[in-house]
């Protein structure tokens, strides 16, 4: 009997990996590229057709996450109450249309007003596809699944970033500037899959026509057996997560993280383009665009090896502390080096701290919330975490506008990425039996 439900179970989660896992990847893909497009678009005549100085250009690129953090948890709990297919379908096409008007915005405060926009479409899109690929898997495979589907991150710059770069060499197409060329190729594939998605995506288990039935009984049954335990002793309902202090602790550990991974994201390309006047090296835009994504194929391997060790060991603090640490040392050392092969080296370093963490980072809040408190809780977590893509190209832009360099800023970085690993290792010092991974001990398989 034994033999036969460990057949079931690998048969379940392999399905679950090939069928949804790339899929609701690719919508991550997608919508990493659109909301960090500006960051290609910037150095590459945005910045100079717009008049944008280093601040403006930060807050256009932060003001984002004003427009994303205010409806965040109400999407969310949208989603819980009408089911994830309808609801990241339609976040989706909004997403694709509000970015494609970015082909064609002229003015500084025409690009604030889109910048919120978007953000406003997409609010609840990345926690509701954490959650949603969260009720499809036992809490021993969730780890693994969320890695899987998080390379989709670092790969979007590995692909996008290149990709960016041959639609901006398209300038004239349509008699447009190659920077609107950019904006148009990225945003169009949101609409088209968003509406494939309302198609292919199923809300549960029960649903799933490409299970079979033992598979689809077992999972469901696996599923049900650990809301069950969860509403026995964890938090129950959308408002104890609110107050849960665990939850904001963990809010304030992805606050560090998303700190230094919107920094990167947001001045990556012009802290490359930089290179010429710093080092007197010369490079096109498609150049520009393959150093920008060279930090993210070492990205993506470190986060796959590292979550696989996180779910073989069982998820432990120092699964996310000491690639936190890593990163808030890393990035102000960036600064320091005398080549830009150097410098993209140890910006390397950084972007494989920051993505070793964050998948499992969110292997932990699905252990200890379920139903709407998971919706809530993991959206509270997403909005302070976002609070954070707000500020971190603003304040990076202010400061370097008003300092001349990146050096500060990136200390700033550094410093907020030192807490996010002091406060996840306190989290684990202190874990109770509700969270045994924290505190060293496997999950049973």
């Amino acid at each position: 009997m034994q033999t036969n439900a460990s057949a079931v179970e690998k048969s379940a989660i392999r399905k679950v990996a090939m069928r949804l896992v790339p899929f609701v990847g690719l919508m991550f893909f997608i919508n990493f590229l659109d909301r960090t497009a500006i960051s290609f678009a910037g150095p590459n005549g945005m910045t100079r057709d717009l008049a944008l100085t280093a601040a403006q250009f930060g807050f256009a690129a932060g003001v984002f996450f004003i427009g994303y953090v205010l409806l965040e948890i109400p999407s969310n709990l949208a989603l819980h109450k009408y089911g994830a297919r309808r609801w990241l379908a339609r976040i989706m096409v909004t997403w694709g249309i509000v970015a494609l008007l970015f082909t064609w915005v002229s003015s500084v405060e025409g690009l604030y007003v889109l910048r919120f926009l978007l953000g406003v479409a997409e609010a609840g899109f990345f926690p509701g596809a954490i959650l949603y690929l969260s009720l499809w898997v036992p809490a021993r495979h969730r780890s693994h699944i969320l890695a899987l589907f998080y390379l989709a991150q670092p790969l979007t710059i590995v692909i996008g970033a290149p990709v960016a770069a041959l639609l901006i060499e398209a300038h004239g197409l349509f008699g447009l500037e190659g920077w609107r060329v950019m904006f148009a190729g990225v945003a169009l594939p949101a609409i088209v899959v968003g509406v494939i998605a309302w198609f292919y995506l199923a809300d549960k288990p029960a649903d799933a026509k490409w299970l079979n039935e033992a598979e689809r009984k077992w999972l469901t049954a696996e599923l049900q057996a650990e809301q069950s335990g969860k509403r026995a002793t964890h938090v129950p309902h959308a408002a104890g997560a609110l107050k849960n202090g665990r939850v904001w602790m963990l809010s304030l550990v992805y606050f560090g993280l998303i700190y230094g991974l919107y920094a990167l994201a947001f001045f990556l390309p012009t802290i490359i383009g930089g290179f010429e006047a710093q080092f007197g090296a010369k490079f096109n835009v498609f150049q520009k665009g393959l150093i920008t994504a060279i930090p993210y194929l070492p990205a993506a391997i470190a986060l796959f090896l590292w979550s696989r060790d996180a779910t073989r060991r069982g998820v432990r603090s120092w699964h996310v502390g000491l690639p936190a640490l890593l990163g808030a040392v890393s990035i102000p050392a960036a600064l320091y080096m005398q080549t830009p092969a150097a410098t993209v080296l140890a910006i390397t370093v950084t972007a494989c701290a920051i993505f070793s963490a964050l998948p499992t980072f969110w292997s932990i809040p699905a252990r200890f919330l379920s139903g709407a408190a998971a919706a809530a809780g993991i959206a509270l977590i997403n909005t302070v975490g976002n609070a954070a893509g707000f500020m971190a190209p603003f304040i990076t832009g202010a400061i370097k506008d008003a300092t001349g360099s990146y050096q500060a800023p990136m200390f700033v970085v550094g410093a907020l990425m030192l807490l996010s690993a002091v406060v996840i290792f306190a989290i684990g010092a202190g874990a109770r039996e509700d969270i045994p991974e924290l505190q060293g001990r496997a999950i049973a398989e």
